[in-house]
């Protein structure tokens, strides 16, 4: 214990919510120091094979608009490695980020989202690509505990907390008590989803091919899960499928809204589903908590009217959703106890 306190002096420790969509890195005493998107360049050549040319926002600018031997590379998959040497370079990144770009005597404790349920394969394979990339100890914690510390849930207590964590890849629901997960439902929808079905509304319904880009930028402009009575409009920019040519056409927040329906609907079916197998006494404090939305996905408009509709139970948005799980994960450097409670040493 006494040389893990000094150790800690002579090392930033992390937590970093290694998500699909987006990655947030935490610093011991110094907060959420990066946002960054989960994407990384790589360069390929005959001679020198593969190298890094960048990470995050500079690596998603890349994104459609790269040359052969260049690809723009999303490490990650429903929330769970799918390019583990990518993954490995993505995780060196954020440390010397961490860092400030300098070496230091003693690396760093790293906490790290997972998704909930995730095989012993993977959990080892994120363990790995941490240690590689210089942590001292990996601790991996579930992404909705994370964010139900995060949201400020009383995870200890003997009573049931349910939480939502929306995020790229996943969506994961918990219902929590006495520091566990008593019941927990993953549905492999999320944000990234959301984004395939307007790319998929938009080349149907109008010829028009548009990049992962645009369709992100339609879904936070004028994405809506719940009718209102204010009817949103956005011109959207593309290729014609039939022409080959670039054209531009308006969109209202209601077809993008039927756009959505799909995901949506996954969304909700994941959530009643959750209640349905939530054991009766753990059920009865969900009713009089009701549920907490976290993740990047509680930000899409109404959809917390939707699931109030969908549920009858009251529904509330943490403070900052997009930082929840990091908060949460970050909170725990600092509470060695509750660290040991809730964390899978790896």
């Amino acid at each position: 214990m006494v040389l893990n306190r000094l150790l800690g002096l002579f090392s930033n420790d992390l937590a970093i919510d290694l998500g699909t969509a987006n990655s947030l890195i935490y610093v011991r005493g110094r907060g959420i120091i990066a946002s960054e998107p989960s994407v990384v360049a790589v360069q390929t050549d005959a001679r020198q094979g593969r190298s890094v040319l960048a990470v995050g926002g500079e690596a998603k600018e890349m994104l459609g608009r790269t040359p052969a031997s260049i690809s723009a590379i999303r490490p990650m998959k429903d929330g769970v490695i799918a390019d583990f040497e990518t993954t490995e370079a993505m995780l060196r990144y954020f440390i010397s980020r961490a860092h400030n770009n300098r070496r230091t005597l003693v690396s760093p404790r790293i906490v790290i989202c997972i998704p909930f349920g995730i095989t012993d394969v993977l959990k080892r394979a994120v363990k790995e690509a941490a240690e590689s990339a210089g942590a001292r100890e990996v601790y991996l914690i579930e992404e909705p505990m994370a964010a139900a510390i995060g949201a400020g849930l009383p995870i200890t207590e003997p009573a049931g907390n349910m939480i939502v964590d929306l995020g790229g890849g996943t969506t994961e629901i918990a219902i929590i008590s006495l520091g566990g997960i008593v019941y927990s439902e993953s549905a492999r929808v999320g944000g990234d989803k959301m984004d395939d079905a307007i790319i998929q509304h938009m080349k149907r319904q109008y010829n028009m091919l548009i990049g992962e880009r645009t369709a992100e930028m339609i879904k936070c402009t004028i994405g809506n899960a719940y009718r209102t009575e204010e009817v949103m409009l956005m011109d959207v920019k593309g290729r014609d499928v039939i022409a080959g040519l670039p054209k531009t056409v308006e969109v209202n927040s209601d077809e993008i809204r039927d756009a959505l329906a799909e995901p949506i609907n996954q969304i909700v079916s994941a959530v009643r589903t959750a209640l349905e197998r939530t054991p009766p006494e753990l059920a009865a404090d969900v009713m009089d908590k009701g549920i907490m939305l976290a993740g990047g996905g509680a930000l899409l408009k109404n959809l917390d009217l939707l699931l109030r509709e969908e549920t009858g139970l009251p529904v509330v948005i943490c403070d900052d959703p997009l930082s929840a799980v990091v908060l949460g994960s970050g909170k725990l450097l600092g509470e060695p106890a509750l660290l040991r409670l809730v964390a899978h040493s790896a």
